[in-house]
């Protein structure tokens, strides 16, 4: 069932190669369930043409209050199997909160990251955290470099996305999902979308891949168009993840 060389003879995602957001380890988070849900799904991303993963379950203190050790025990339930290959490492996704505030300040213990130091954050979809530039300076100061998930889906910006472009101006990288460009949120998704793109804004791509209806959407997408020309005004660093030292 599981073929790494299996690729997918419609549209790919080859030229992305890594993907770097994703909630695929078992029983950790809401994404996958089982190690069978994602040993499907890591089977079907392949045949869409990514051959490499990092996974970031999310860190979010009030709901999956996850911690580097527990996210390293999900990951090894899939070493050793058939997706080995695959398997490029974890981080994590971590909610800018309180709770978040407070581990920078106390230090307690390094932050699960992506290769580089970078770190991956995210808000609440429907309000600006009030502690968001401060979060991103704190860890700049601390030697870590923040990526910024899915800014096409924080329905605050959606009437004025050029508020987006400050985190820029922050030092800090935004990454886009890839469903956003289908449409597959909402059509106000699709639409700040295209303007970070158009604007040369993304640095990286993710999949957020959680479900089957993820996928399902991604295989239905690609079949009908080929999305790597609307990337073509950024420079996506996903592929850079791999040169980075951890």
């Amino acid at each position: 069932m599981f073929n790494i060389f299996n690729k997918n003879r419609n549209n790919t995602l080859e030229w992305l190669q890594v993907d770097m957001h994703s909630h695929i380890l078992p029983g950790i988070d809401d994404g996958c369930k089982t190690v069978e849900d994602s040993l499907n799904l890591l089977s079907r991303l392949s045949a869409l043409g990514l051959d490499t993963f990092y996974f970031t379950p999310h860190i979010f203190q009030d709901m999956y209050p996850n911690t580097p050790e527990s996210i390293a025990r999900a990951f090894g339930y899939l070493q050793g199997t058939e997706a080995q290959p695959l398997l490029a490492g974890y981080a994590a996704e971590y909610m800018v909160d309180g709770h978040f505030d407070h581990r920078l300040d106390k230090e307690e213990q390094p932050l699960a990251t992506l290769p580089g130091n970078h770190v991956l954050i995210e808000m609440s979809y429907i309000q600006e955290s009030k502690s968001i530039e401060k979060n991103i300076f704190d860890l700049q100061i601390k030697g870590y470099q923040p990526i910024l998930a899915h800014p096409e889906r924080y329905v605050f910006y959606h009437e004025n996305p050029k508020a987006i472009e400050r985190f820029k101006d922050l030092g800090c990288l935004l990454q886009l999902n890839v469903l956003s460009v289908f449409g597959y949120y909402g059509s106000r998704e699709k639409k700040t979308a295209k303007y970070l793109l158009d604007r040369g804004l993304i640095d990286f791509v993710g999949t957020d891949a959680h479900h089957e209806r993820h996928i399902h959407m991604l295989e239905r997408g690609l079949k009908k168009e080929d999305i790597k020309p609307l990337f073509k005004k950024c420079t996506i660093k996903n592929q850079s993840l791999l040169h980075c030292s951890t």
